[in-house]
């Protein structure tokens, strides 16, 4: 394993907060950063709840850019757009320096080097709105991890930088938001099918890449980290577990490089393996929701799958949006609902079976008392299923139809446009506080662990999805 100290730019220290995380000490409901995140996550879905029952939106704040054919009209939308993006800088510098003041944390440092970040996230959203993205997988938290690798690994940053890089805080931030994205309501609307293929592959994904992992000699944080990053949602739920079981922040690096990989392979070979097999378009859809490990390339591998069927002249069963609609039961509905479970089961495991002291060389178990495990417990899980729980309440006064026709446009896809914003933000400062060297000092093992669990993952999916629930997934396709 490599030097922690690979892991912050150079002259960076870790952060105040981190510390106080850590302690008895800051236990208050205001003192840590983890409180902070749950109090600006519900404070922004708490507003957007409150305008949307009175008739209006947050759609005007959860700005971002329009799609583009050219650059001449990618800058013309972002110059109309102006004063959308400056009262989003407002509001997210305020909320942050809200908490960074209240942590002690300097927000004269801060501001400056958010600005930048800022900047630099507005310009890789609009790259991301480019038309033939999805064509590249260039899907905005994912450049943002590869350009802030590329600058830290080629550039030396300057200290004062390191103050906005704000990783955890960030992605805490986003996963509360997360939350409000993924109601209970939809497990319910998807079905049991769905909801059963899913918890089969999100259990049995997780405990083969865990074991693989520690029997290769991984940590056991590493080994949750890798295993909920194959078995669930690939780069959330990588950085999720990893806050969740205090896991180091290279662990989360390597588990998001594992995952774009295999995500980017799984785009060309599931279509075509698809197609070669005959599969009709609701079961492809079906085995690349269980196999794919990040929505925006399981969109792309599903949509391609129902080009082919358009183009196909009858000879792909099912209508072409079949595959699309099955994608989405199995990956955005039934999987990615993981993410908030197994945080909270890995956090109590974490908190009361993996917590150690160091002593004379010695690891030596922590005393797993109630007030130890609830000062350990991540907070932002909490605030995650606290959103999760508001907005199924919502929803639950809604039809499957009306919530995707009111609910979703007005309510959860701004939301979801801002939990977007944070995932930048958060990827775009991994990438700068990451050393390449710190990813390749660990070696083959995790490679070889994680692509234990993806062998597994695309034999359990295709067997679920083309045999054992094939005429539920056929379903999806007749008459559509």
């Amino acid at each position: 394993m490599s030097d922690t100290k690979h892991t912050l730019p150079a002259g960076a220290h870790p952060p105040k907060d981190d510390a106080a995380r850590s302690t008895p000490g800051g236990r208050g409901l205001f003192s840590t950063e983890d409180w902070w995140a749950v109090w600006i996550g519900l404070l922004v879905i708490v507003v957007a709840w409150a305008l949307f029952a009175s008739g209006s939106s947050i759609k005007w704040l959860a700005v971002a850019p329009a799609k583009w054919t050219n650059l001449e009209q990618a800058a013309r939308d972002v110059a109309a757009h102006l004063p959308n993006y400056v009262a989003l800088f407002a509001v997210f510098a305020l909320l942050f320096s809200i908490g960074l003041s209240a942590l002690k944390q300097r927000v004269a440092h801060f501001l400056p080097s958010f600005v930048i970040l800022f900047i630099a996230s507005v310009l890789i959203f609009v790259l991301g709105a480019w038309v033939n993205a999805a064509k590249y997988n260039l899907e905005p938290p994912l450049v943002a991890l590869a350009l802030g690798l590329l600058i830290s690994n080629v550039f030396t940053l300057p200290a004062w930088f390191s103050a906005g890089l704000r990783v955890e805080f960030y992605i805490k931030v986003g996963i509360v938001l997360l939350g409000a994205t993924l109601p209970f309501t939809l497990l319910v609307w998807a079905g049991p099918v769905a909801v059963g293929q899913a918890t089969i592959v999100s259990v049995v994904t997780f405990f083969v890449i865990f074991t693989v992992a520690k029997a290769l000699g991984l940590d056991k944080r590493f080994a949750a980290v890798l295993g909920v990053g194959g078995a669930v949602c690939g780069v959330s739920a990588a950085i999720a577990i990893a806050g969740a079981v205090r896991a180091k922040r290279e662990h989360a690096s390597v588990a998001i490089t594992l995952v774009i990989l295999w995500a980017i392979v799984m785009i060309f070979v599931l279509p075509f393996v698809s197609r070669s097999l005959g599969l009709s378009t609701a079961v492809a859809g079906a085995w690349i929701g269980t196999s794919e490990f990040a929505d925006a390339a399981g969109i792309a591998a599903a949509q391609a799958y129902g080009d082919f069927a358009k183009h196909a002249g009858g000879a792909i069963a099912g209508a072409p949006e079949a595959s699309l609609q099955a994608f989405t039961l199995m990956k955005v509905v039934g999987r990615d609902i993981w993410i908030g479970i197994w945080a909270f089961l890995l956090a109590i495991v974490a908190t009361t079976r993996w917590e150690t002291d160091e002593r004379d060389g010695r690891a030596i178990k922590a005393k797993a008392d109630a007030g130890e495990i609830w000062a350990r417990f991540p907070k932002f899980v909490i605030g995650f299923v606290i959103a999760s729980a508001l907005v199924t309440w919502i929803a639950s006064h809604y039809t499957l139809a009306d919530y995707r026709k009111v609910v979703t446009p007005d309510l959860v896809a701004p939301i979801t446009v801002l939990r977007t914003w944070a995932f930048i933000f958060c990827f775009l400062s991994i990438g700068l506080t990451t050393r390449l060297r710190s990813l390749t000092a660990t070696g083959v093992k995790p490679f070889v662990a994680f692509t234990a669990g993806v062998a597994v993952n695309i034999v359990i999916g295709y067997v679920l999805s083309a045999h054992v629930f094939a005429p539920y997934w056929n379903s999806l396709g007749q008459g559509s």
